[in-house]
Parts: structure tokens; sequence; C-alpha cells
């Protein structure tokens, strides 16, 4: 009878961690997304070139990117508790400065500190790892990757609250919401029991994750399929207005539409992996983003462009998921923070590219078309890949 209180005890602590995870997950990524929403405005208050708006655009992301391979390593050796909470405290100064900042150099040093928020899922990913045992890891790992939905947040409130309160309201909103998570994490958090700090240094552990064979099959896989969610995510709303012509307010909606759907298909992603494995449901991922990306790509009517973009993002949902429940399952425990690191910082590059070779794509020919069968020809290596090598292994 002894056993019923610590199981009791320990499902709470578990869903305390997850909730606690997926919250502050979802406000950093508010916070990192913040920029893109407000790429049109930025545009024609400063007068800026279609190339100006997608660098300003991917900064965070790059910086989001590499900030991660840091932050994993950090969970790794002080915990995600402490790690969590100081990052979103210190997330609230670029928020602030961003919020007055009124010339092109001064939004993109501000998009460039603003990327430690992005960096933030490299902690979360250990932490919910370390509560949950093997065969329920894939689930956990995609609930949390649900605070994805902070870029549909930001999408929806954003444009609204710049719109009906002024330009600095949305970088309040966050910045007080980045305090409210810092604290929670700081004062109610806790570390799985049994957790142990790695003792290496630094470059030592990175360096063991990045050998590691699956770390770098995860990282490409990743790249394609959480680089594809950050891409579309920073870009749509400049996409959607250039080529059907839609106001801010509705190209943001339609961007925060395909954010929450890719969002909501990433448990579902984990949930499937754990079933019938990681590999195979890569395999379908992107077997339906290539052929979503040659639908697009042909600019077709607005209704065939909705069903290929949310077919898409829910291919997205599910590879993104899929991809960190096999890293649960294959990583040594104490060196997921750095294998998440390696992983995230590679799908962060993923997305940071695709913004600003659309864009320069587009000034050069006046069309998207190449930037997506670019996309298409990736997603087609990516899955014969899968198919004939990691499906074959698993």
């Amino acid at each position: 009878m002894a056993a019923v209180p610590l199981i009791r005890e320990q499902t709470r602590g578990r869903t305390t961690a997850l909730a606690l995870a997926t919250a502050a997950f979802a406000v950093n990524f508010w916070a990192w997304a913040l920029l893109s929403p407000l790429g049109p405005v930025y545009k024609e208050l400063l007068g800026l070139s279609a190339f100006a708006v997608s660098l300003l655009v991917a900064v965070p992301v790059i910086v989001g990117s590499l900030g991660r391979m840091v932050l994993g390593a950090l969970t790794d050796r002080y915990g995600g508790r402490l790690v969590f909470g100081v990052c979103s405290l210190i997330g609230v100064l670029p928020v602030l400065f961003l919020a007055f900042a009124e010339s092109y150099p001064a939004l993109l040093a501000g998009g460039l500190l603003l990327g430690i928020t992005g960096a933030t899922f490299a902690i979360g990913v250990p932490y919910v790892n370390g509560w949950f045992p093997p065969e329920r890891r894939g689930l956990a790992l995609g609930i949390f990757g649900m605070g994805n939905i902070g870029t549909a947040v930001s999408g929806f409130a954003t444009p609204w609250l710049a719109t009906e309160f002024g330009r600095p309201a949305p970088f309040f909103a966050v910045a007080v919401a980045l305090v409210a998570v810092g604290v929670a994490f700081l004062t109610m958090g806790r570390n799985a029991p049994g957790t142990q700090a790695a003792t290496e240094p630094f470059l030592t552990r990175f360096a063991a994750a990045a050998r590691l064979r699956v770390t770098r099959e995860l990282a490409a896989m990743y790249a394609l399929t959480f680089g594809g969610f950050v891409a579309f995510g920073v870009y749509l709303p400049l996409y959607l207005g250039a080529v059907y012509e839609l106001s801010v307010a509705d190209a943001a909606a339609r961007t925060a539409g395909f954010v929450v759907l890719a969002t909501l298909a990433r448990p579902v992603g984990g949930w499937l992996a754990d079933r019938v494995g990681g590999p195979l449901v890569l395999s379908w991922v992107l077997a339906a983003v290539f052929g979503c990306a040659i639908i697009v790509s042909f600019a077709p009517g607005m209704l065939l462009a909705t069903v290929g973009f949310l077919a898409m993002a829910a291919a997205l949902g599910l590879g993104n998921g899929a991809v960190f429940a096999i890293l649960g399952r294959a990583v040594p425990g104490t060196m997921v923070g750095s294998a998440t690191g390696v992983v995230g910082a590679a799908g962060g590059l993923g997305g940071f590219l695709p913004p600003i070779v659309m864009g320069l794509i587009f000034q050069a020919t006046g069309s998207y078309s190449i930037g997506l069968m670019l996309l298409a020809a990736m997603a087609l290596g990516g899955f014969v890949y899968c198919w004939f090598v990691l499906r074959a292994r698993d």
C-alpha cells in the first residue's frame, strides 16, 4: 500500500513538470516570434526591401538555433528547473528593448538577443524526458512540443495588440508573461528524481553527442521538419501577402492556423512513433511534404493552396514529434540535453535559411516557385533515407 502514495506523487510531479515546461516553452516561443507578424509593419514604416525584412525575421531564428547547443549542455549540467527559470527572466531584456526600437540596426540587435527565447526548447526536452519512462516519452515530448503554439499566439495576438494599443503593447505583454513563467519555474519546478548532473566539460559532452550517428541523422530530419515549420511560421505572412495579396491581419491569421495544426499534430507524431516506430512515421511525413510542396509551388487558387499548406503543416508536426520520440529512446539520459542541442540547432538552422533564400529568389525572379521546389527536393531525399536506411535499422 505504501507504493500507492509514491505512484501518485510521481504522477503529480510528472504532470506539474510537463505543464510548467509546456507553458514556459509557449511563452518563450511567443517572444521568439514577435518580429515575424510585424514584418510588414516594419517594411512599410522603415521602407525595407523584401530581403531586409527576411533577414529581420530570420535573425532570432539563427541565434535561437545556435543557442540550443549551449542551453542543452547547461541543462545536462545544472538541471532544467534553474536553466529554464533564469533564461525566461533573461528573455525579458531583449523584449523590452524591442518595444522601443525604432531603427533597422536596433531591430536587428534586439532580434539577435531575442534568440535566447527560442533556444529554450533545448532545456525542456531533457527536463521532460527525465520524468517519463521510455515507452511514454514520445507522447510526453510531443505534448511539450505543443509549446510551438506560442508562434500561433503571436500570429493572432501580436498584430491585434499592436493595432489596438500601439506597437509596444505586445512586447510589454510578453515581458510580463516571461516574468510569470520564469518565477513559476524557479519556485514550483523540480528536476526529475534521480537526475544526475553531467560532470564532463561542455565541449567534451557536445562532441560526444555529435559523434552519435543517431544524433546526426535526427539533426538532418529535424532540419527538414522543424526547419520547415519555423520557416513557414516566420515567412508565410510575407508569402501570402505577396502572392495572394492578403491583408496583414488575414495573412497572420492564416499563418497562425498553419502553426496551430502543426502544433496539435506534434503529440500525435510522438504517440504514433511510440507504437509503430519513428522512422516509419518520418517516411510518411516526408512523402507528404514532398507532394504538398509540389502543389503549392504552382501558386494554385486559394482553396487548393490552403489545403496544401494545412496538409504540410500536419505532416511537419507529426515529423517533429517523431524525431524526439526516437531521440528520447536512442540517446543515453545524461546526453539528452547535449544531443537535443545539436538536433534542435539543426532544426533552427533549417528554419533560418529558407526565409532568406525565399526573399532572395523572390527579389530576383518575382516568384517563390523555385524555393518551394527546393523544399520538395529536400523532402524527397529525406524520404529515401528514412525508408531505406532508418526504417531498415529500426
